[in-house]
This record gives C-alpha cells, sequence and structure tokens, in this order.
C-alpha cells in the first residue's frame, strides 16, 4: 500500500487495437479495476484498422472511461508505430501504461499500478506485470496454446508494461521497423539498459487469454525469423542471451530445408541416390521435428493433423524470412543506448570536448537514433 505523503504519479493508457470484439473485456477490466481510484488521466486507443475512407469505426467504451478516452487512427504500421502514435496523443503524462487490446487487467491492478508507479526509483525507465494465461483443465495444451503460454515467462512483454515517459523520449520510442508484436518490446528494453536505465518487475497481475487461431498460425509466425535479423543488426548475436529469449531451431530448420532444396537438385541432374539420400535427410528432420511439437500436446486427431503438415512447410518459411531479414537490414548499423538525458548531455559535451583537442574540428555530429523522435 501506498502512504499517504507519497501519492502516486499520474499516468495514461495507451492500447493499440484492430478493434477485435477482445478490447470491450480488456477495457471493461480497467474500469472495474480503477473504479475505487487509482485511475488513468487518460486512456488513448488507436485504431490500427481505420476505414476505407479514414473513418474510424465505432468502439465499445464502458460509460464509466468515456470522459477520459480519445480514439486516434494508427498508419496500419503495426504495434511499435501505433504505441508511438499513442504516446504522443497521450499528453504530457509522466508514465505511459501500454495495454494490448486482448488482456484482462486483474481486479486489483488499479491499486497495484499505483504502488508500481509510486515506488519507483528515478532510473527506473519501466514497471512490467505479471502476466497469467489460462490454459485448458483436463488435457494438454496444443501447440498454439503453449506459444502463448510463453509470455508468462516473457522478460519484457508490453502486454501490459508501464513506461516512464521521459525514458521513452531517451529511447526515441519503439523502432517502427518491427511491424509485428514481435520483439519491439525486448529491443526498446535493451537500448533502455545499454543506456543505464533500470527495467522492474511490478506486483499487478494481468490475463493474457488464448486467442483463436487457425491450424497455419505456427507458419505465419515465422515472419518473425526477419525480426531477430534485425535485433541481431542492432544489438549484436549475443542478444538472445541477454534478453532471456529462446533461440528457436532455425540451424535446424536449415539444415532441414537444405536437405529438401539438395534432394531437388540431385533429383534435376539425373543423381538418384544422391536425391535419395538428401530426400531421406529432409523426411527424418521434418519427422523429428513433428515428433517435438506432438509429444506435449493433447495428441488429438486435429493437433496431430496440423503439427504433421505445418512441420513440413514451417522449416522453409523460418529459413526463407531469414533470408529476406538478411537482405532488408544489411545496412542497419548498431543501435544507440537509451542514456538518460543528464547522463547523454554530459557524454556528449565530453566527446565534443575530445574531439576539438584531438583534431581540431568543430562539434561531433550525433549519430542518428532509432526511432520517430530527433
Amino acid at each position: 500500500m501506498l502512504q499517504a505523503s507519497a501519492p502516486p504519479p499520474p499516468y495514461a493508457i495507451v492500447v493499440p487495437t484492430l478493434g477485435r470484439p477482445s478490447l470491450s473485456a480488456c477495457l471493461d477490466a480497467v474500469a472495474a479495476a480503477t473504479a475505487s481510484g487509482h485511475g488513468p488521466v487518460r486512456i488513448v486507443l488507436v485504431h490500427d484498422r481505420p476505414g476505407p475512407d479514414g473513418a474510424l469505426p465505432a468502439l465499445d467504451v464502458p460509460p464509466a472511461l468515456r470522459p477520459i478516452t480519445t480514439v486516434v487512427a494508427g498508419r496500419g504500421r503495426g504495434p511499435a508505430a501505433a504505441r508511438n502514435t499513442g504516446m504522443r496523443a497521450a499528453g504530457p503524462v509522466p508514465w505511459i501504461v501500454f495495454l494490448d487490446d486482448d488482456v484482462v487487467p486483474g481486479r486489483g491492478w488499479g491499486e497495484d499500478l499505483a504502488s508500481d508507479l509510486g515506488s519507483a526509483s528515478r532510473d527506473t525507465a519501466a514497471v512490467t506485470a505479471r502476466i497469467d494465461v489460462p490454459l485448458p483443465a483436463g488435457r494438454r495444451p496444443t501447440d498454439w496454446e503453449r506459444n502463448t503460454a510463453g509470455l508468462a515467462t516473457a522478460r519484457w512483454i508490453t502486454a501490459d508494461m508501464a513506461f516512464r515517459r521521459e525514458a521513452l523520449e531517451a529511447a526515441g520510442g519503439f523502432d517502427e521497423r518491427f511491424r509485428r508484436a514481435f520483439r519491439e518490446d525486448a529491443e526498446l528494453a535493451l537500448r533502455l539498459i545499454e543506456g543505464g536505465w533500470v527495467l522492474a518487475p511490478g506486483s499487478r497481475r494481468t490475463t493474457h487469454p488464448v486467442r483463436p487461431a487457425d491450424r497455419w498460425i505456427s507458419v505465419r509466425l515465422q515472419a518473425g525469423n526477419a525480426d531477430d535479423v534485425l535485433m541481431c543488426r542492432l544489438h549484436g548475436h549475443d542478444w538472445w542471451g541477454r534478453a532471456g529469449a529462446p533461440r528457436g531451431r532455425l540451424p535446424r530448420h536449415a539444415a532441414v530445408t537444405s536437405a529438401a532444396a539438395a534432394a531437388v537438385g540431385c533429383a534435376l541432374a539425373g543423381r538418384r541416390a544422391a536425391a535419395a539420400w538428401c530426400a531421406a535427410g529432409w523426411l527424418v528432420g521434418t519427422a523429428e521435428f513433428a515428433a517435438a511439437r506432438i509429444a506435449p500436446g493433447p495428441r488429438t486427431r486435429s493437433e496431430v493433423v496440423t503439427m504433421a503438415a505445418t512441420s513440413t512447410v514451417v522449416p522453409a518459411m523460418a529459413v526463407w524470412h531469414w533470408l529476406r531479414g538478411t537482405v532488408v537490414h544489411r545496412r542497419v548499423h548498431r543501435a544507440d543506448p537509451a542514456t538518460p538525458p543528464g547522463i547523454r548531455s554530459q557524454a556528449s559535451q565530453g566527446a565534443r570536448r575530445e574531439q576539438v583537442r584531438s583534431s581540431g574540428t568543430g562539434p561531433a555530429q550525433a549519430p542518428p537514433r532509432v526511432g520517430p523522435w530527433p
């Protein structure tokens, strides 16, 4: 509980949305959790899918939240860009709380958030929430359900994360080259930590339900391999360890895909024996991948068919997106740390003095900063 002498700082809530039905449950939970106090000064809904004429569709906002809710249009460039748009529209409030439109804050969320923000140290850039992912009882989770359950152990997740505005501005916001809800949160967190900021765990709890998905969702998710290439360009090849992110199976996917390509090439060249061996390698690799996904699941007929079908496609798609990312992001340079303003000013002055002493030239130009702010 907060002491009366230390009132919590004001905050705004920013929710990027595509107008999904889950938004109503999210806003209803916010209204219930803040009904007794500790509520936001403003809520900004960034609708990232406006109508064909640019008009914003109507959104179902609880009556209690309507006086403080603003709906703004996004640019259809993904959640990173939508969050930047929402932050600008939120006004000069010291804290911005980002929520996804498919989460459900808990009953004590408002009071716990106030405690999280009120106890944050001056060098705290962000305070995370505790994410709960409810899984079905009475059976093992599917591959998609296990994928979503990974959010509960993610180190930094913007499904519910409160950022100090000053830190966001020092970082230049989210990197808008991340067009999917993938890696944009870890990328910003790494820049903040490298700049000397602290990301602290909070006490509030938020539920992230498993949303419905078709059987090909795992194939579409392979687009994230291009984002991993961008992360390597920005933060080096050791970023996985520093971000606490799993490495995935890309090396195995590359081996399986190479075997398939070699089998086709050998067959076209008339080398039947070599083609057979390569095809066998592809088959063994694909079977191992499918088995690894089927074993921890419910093993129902539908799940087994889905895993078998997608396991033949996922390796090639993962490699394709990795190659695409390698080409698209080939000129990206290392990201600058998001240094706090006071430290950044001192470092810049020191760098200018050193340049004048060593070369006799004028002040050095600051390197370009990632993000929408200069």
